[in-house]
């Protein structure tokens, strides 16, 4: 494992920066979250550059590289500010689930459409009981005849407005009680009994959340991803992944902050210096350089393993680089508003808006806490807590 870039490593991270710079956070993001309107023109332009499907075999239109890959754009857009959500969705979790555990009808349908960003998938997990624990999930799926029935509802999923389907977590009719066997659907959002509801969100994001309710949902035989009854296995294909791009949203994040901090710390002067040549300016700002770049560190590293194969070693650092990378991003977005002083709280530099998103990292797609939960048990060999 490497964690030195290749050249074509290295071109892709510059291409992607270069679009980046056309899309940034000020000019382009934040009017367009502002008026909560998704990121339509990027999302095409970065489908069209290959960008999106980075990760997905060749022979259904992705590039053929990897989550690293992928990984690696998530990080390049987010250091601009253009940051996009649902490819922590679609190509990640949902795109490589489907490449690994779809049929061969399934990849032909929805891989080519994933990966040039003509289709999108969202992904549906979370349950208001259920709160961090998968394990409680009351999404039923029974059988009729050859038809699945699903009943139930879901909570905090994103971008359903944009979705051409959403790969619905239930569980089968025999498994409602033990263990979680994870029953994973394609479920079109046009399909009867299929309803979505905008969430009242308080953060300024140009992606809305919803909850969705399935009320006796109807689905061919061929709606099921994978085996009914699954291991966890087949789910954490997409969620360790899911772990990874956020990470890599995180830093790229902080990375924008910094940016924007140094770069104002260089520019303003009081009395006679820059302000960036007082150490209470420059050493919060060089702590946070330092914590972004181990937060990467790790990212890569998760990323690497997941490529690699090593889906524990994966799991174990994929945690490690979304806590690091959320708490890391905090950090530097408060850090880089106190720097600018009151102008941190303006409309002019846009920073005091990413703190709600940021914040977003610290809580999803799981708690810091269900992270030490990890990190206690499987890494440390400590008695269970929950």
């Amino acid at each position: 494992m490497s964690v030195i870039e290749t050249d074509e490593q290295k071109q892709l991270r510059a291409a992607v920066a270069a679009l980046a710079e056309r899309y940034n956070y000020v000019d382009y993001v934040l009017p367009k979250a502002r008026r909560h309107e998704p990121l339509t023109e990027l999302w095409s332009e970065a489908s069209k550059l290959g960008f999106l499907g980075v990760n997905l075999p060749e022979e259904y239109g992705g590039g053929g590289a990897g989550i690293y890959e992928l990984a690696l754009v998530q990080e390049e857009l987010a250091a601009k500010g253009c940051g996009l959500l649902l490819v922590v969705v679609s190509p990640a979790i949902c795109g490589t689930i489907i490449a690994k555990y779809g049929t061969e009808a399934q990849k032909q349908q929805w891989l080519p459409g994933i990966a040039d960003g003509s289709k999108i998938m969202a992904f549906g997990i979370t349950e208001a009981d259920a709160g961090s624990n998968s394990h409680r999930i009351s999404t039923v799926a029974k059988r009729d005849g050859d038809d699945w029935i699903l009943s139930g509802s879901k909570i905090f999923i994103s971008g359903v407005d944009q979705a051409d389907a959403v790969l619905v977590v239930a569980r089968t009719e025999d498994a409602k009680t033990g263990k979680l066997r994870p029953a994973l659907f394609i479920v079109p959002t046009d399909t009867p009994g299929f309803v979505k509801t905008p969430m009242e969100m308080d953060i300024i994001e140009p992606d809305h959340q919803f909850t969705l309710f399935l009320d006796d949902v109807r689905l061919p035989a061929d709606a099921l991803v994978g085996e009914p009854e699954a291991a966890l296995m087949q789910l954490f294909a997409g969620l360790n992944p899911e772990r990874i791009l956020g990470a890599a949203m995180a830093v790229g994040l902080g990375r924008y902050a910094l940016d924007a901090a140094v770069r104002y710390a260089r520019e303003r002067t009081v009395w006679k210096d820059p302000i960036g040549a007082h150490q209470g300016i420059a050493h919060p700002l060089a702590q946070c350089k330092i914590e972004l770049e181990l937060a990467k560190l790790m990212m890569q590293k998760a990323a690497a393993l997941y490529d690699s194969g090593d889906d524990f070693g994966a799991a174990e650092a994929a945690n490690m680089a979304k806590y690091a990378g959320a708490e890391a991003s905090i950090k530097t977005i408060d850090q880089a508003i106190q720097t600018h002083g009151g102008g941190g709280l303006t409309q002019e530099y846009g920073l005091a808006s990413l703190l709600g998103a940021a914040r977003i990292a610290r809580v999803a797609p799981v708690s810091r806490e269900m992270i030490l939960n990890f990190v206690s048990q499987h890494s440390l060999g400590l008695p269970r807590s929950y």
